[in-house]
């Protein structure tokens, strides 16, 4: 909104500030409001349509010139024989209620409007609100009240299920979608959220998240799956599905540490190279830590994963056990023994990097 149009709203909210008394006046007075803008535009699409604006522009433009303004017309600039004819009103629902509304008709019955379709009963942005509670957990009749409640219009349940079903139709689809055969990297992880279930109860579950970086270097999405809770089991289908999408290798697979994961991995792509992800190592360890210790523990452990080399990264380790074992031996019995696997995938500031050691090797 530019600076004259917020300006010329805030004065005509002024003027409707001191006329309006209840929250009852306010809506009704954004009704007719939404009301007399959107016949206005409706009216400027037949324009359009009929080709009005532009014929207006040129006699404009005719008028200005003197010669041409006293030449008699010619035969090239009749109007279209297609005009108006009339309107035909219909009720659409919106933020601010049910509007009812005027729409011009032409003769040749070939003007489609494009604010709001033929028999669309809906404002633009009505159905995405719909969604968005759709998207919260809540049932179709939850629904149908909250937007009785809010924007006092009257929406039936099966208007509701019909919206919901077109997004279901495209995260299906979505979900289903072919992959590209070769992906170089790809972070598999899984997020505790809170879901609603059929029977109205909240309660922790898992979604199982697949995030690849493609040849290119780009980051997609390649899958979401729910379950109750994290397993290697449960991966391994989600593997399997990737699989049967047409994803045939991964490089390298960043995972945590959970147990039976890298097994998974292999079991379905057995040239893998498997990565651990630093960032849960060190929160492991952390755990061991005390408030005063934990900002010197965290500054030694970064000089393990921040190493150049394999060997640099064994004499940090070392060097962590000479000056932590007496009070944290677990931590480096920890590190150790993950360090079958030496390379770490590390995340910093929401960004996903891969840092490879050079004990990765080249692909065979």
């Amino acid at each position: 909104m530019d600076a004259s149009l917020r300006s010329k709203a805030e004065l005509l909210a002024s003027e409707i500030a001191g006329q309006a008394r209840t929250a009852e006046d306010l809506n009704g007075l954004m009704r007719l409001m939404m009301k007399s803008a959107l016949e206005r535009m409706l009216d400027s699409e037949m324009d359009v349509h009929l080709g009005r604006k532009t014929l207006a522009t040129d006699a404009d433009a005719e008028a200005e010139t003197p010669t041409e303004a006293s030449a008699p017309p010619s035969n090239s600039t009749k109007r279209s024989p297609n005009r108006r004819n009339g309107r035909s009103k219909k009720t659409v629902q919106g933020d601010v209620g049910e509007v009812t509304i005027a729409t011009p008709r032409d003769r040749d019955g070939t003007f489609e409007p494009q604010l709001i379709g033929k028999h669309q009963r809906r404002v633009p942005g009505f159905d995405e609100k719909i969604l968005a509670l759709y998207a919260k957990g809540m049932t179709t009749r939850d629904i149908q009240e909250i937007v009785r409640e809010l924007y006092d219009v009257e929406v039936s349940a099966t208007l509701i299920s019909e919206i919901t079903a077109d997004i279901d139709a495209e995260v299906t689809a979505w979900r289903t979608r072919p992959l590209e055969a070769v992906w170089p990297i790809v972070y598999f992880d899984g997020i505790v959220v809170h879901v609603r279930g059929t029977t109205g109860r909240v309660s922790q579950h898992t979604i199982y998240v697949a995030l690849g970086v493609n040849l290119e270097g780009h980051k997609e999405l390649l899958g979401l799956w729910l379950a109750e809770t994290e397993g290697a089991k449960f991966w391994l289908s989600c593997l399997t599905d990737l699989k049967n999408r047409g994803l045939r290798d991964i490089f390298v697979a960043c995972i945590d540490g959970l147990s039976g994961f890298a097994e998974a991995v292999h079991a379905a792509y057995p040239q893998t190279k498997v990565q651990l992800c630093i960032v849960h190592l060190v929160r492991a360890a952390l755990r061991y830590v005390s408030t005063q210790h934990s900002k010197a523990v965290t500054a030694d452990l970064k000089k393990i994963y921040q190493a150049a080399t394999v060997v640099e990264a064994e004499q940090a380790l070392e060097e962590f056990a000479q000056a932590w074992d007496a009070k944290y031996p677990t931590i480096a019995k920890m590190w150790r023994a993950k360090w079958a696997c030496p390379n770490f995938c590390v995340s910093r500031a929401g960004n996903v990097i891969c840092c490879l050691t050079p004990a990765c090797g080249p692909r065979t």
